[in-house]
């Protein structure tokens, strides 16, 4: 979800920057940067980027300038003197010193870079909106071709977890003959034991043993969530939140498997398993 665009033009003498950038983020945050006096344009901008973003940071700012040679900043003296007179009044009612210079620059509408907000009409507001319209059809654009590499490395991290499912159900602690052995071991051991069990008492035993390391049915899952990855990348379009749950699931399944693990070679696989899955589920926060 990262990416960046900038768009510039020029109109009824002002020039104009639009820039937008976007870093990745759960949900979507938009954060917009306006010259004094366009604030009437954020709700516009907010608006329009919510149509077409779902997730991520997104930054937006604006720059307008005026022409070669036009004064950058100019000071209203009816406003001044408005503050000089309200300060003058209140002086002998609340000792205070004289207000510095800077202190009076930074009062709203005292300094004017240029006029520039007075000097937008419906016309340049027209053009600048279009232009902001440009940079985020620009930034779409940017997202999509890294969306388009991410969609590989995705990919190939669902690859790696399907062959590696394969590798846990291959494993010859899951093959008949392995689990019968193991079995026929425990039975001993429980036979032996003091005081001796009842058949009833054994055959629960037995049963329960058979279920702590049969992890065919999270195998079973982790094979569907394989499938299900893969049609939702192909599907494209906002399907970041649903892949996000999507890796929980994965995740919950090969912990399942490495809990349940009682041989060394599953519990080895269990774990590499864990690892592309985590890896997938940091990929997948760069999703839309």
């Amino acid at each position: 979800m990262t990416g960046f665009a900038r768009t510039e033009g020029e109109t009824s003498g002002l020039s104009w920057i639009w820039e937008a950038r976007s870093v990745n983020g759960r949900g979507l945050d938009v954060r917009c940067r306006l010259p004094s006096g366009l604030d009437r344009l954020d709700p516009v901008v907010r608006a329009e980027t919510g149509k077409q973003l779902k997730r991520g940071n997104v930054s937006v700012t604006l720059t307008l300038s005026k022409a070669a040679g036009a004064p950058p900043f100019t000071v209203d003296r009816a406003v001044l003197d408005q503050v000089l007179a309200l300060h003058t009044d209140l002086m002998g009612r609340v000792d205070r010193a004289p207000p510095r210079i800077e202190a009076l620059l930074q009062i709203p509408g005292v300094l004017d870079r240029g006029g520039l907000a007075d000097a937008i009409d419906e016309k340049v507001e027209k053009a600048l909106l279009a232009g902001f319209s440009q940079a985020l059809k620009r930034l779409i654009g940017a997202r999509a071709e890294e969306g388009a590499r991410l969609k590989s490395v995705l990919l190939s991290q669902i690859d790696e977890i399907e062959r590696l499912t394969a590798e846990a159900a291959g494993a010859a602690v899951l093959r008949p003959e392995a689990v019968k052995e193991r079995i026929r071991q425990q039975i001993s051991e429980l036979v032996d034991a003091v005081p001796a069990l009842s058949e009833e008492r054994l055959a629960q035993e037995l049963a329960l043993l058979a279920a702590k390391g049969d992890v065919r049915e999270e195998l079973d899952r982790l094979a569907a969530h394989i499938g299900q990855a893969r049609d939702m990348l192909n599907e494209g379009g906002a399907i970041g939140r649903r892949l996000d749950f999507l890796s929980q699931e994965f995740n919950r399944e090969s912990n399942t498997v490495c809990s349940k693990s009682q041989d060394v070679s599953l519990t080895r696989i269990g774990i590499a398993l864990k690892s592309v899955i985590d890896q997938f589920r940091e990929q997948i926060q760069n999703v839309e």
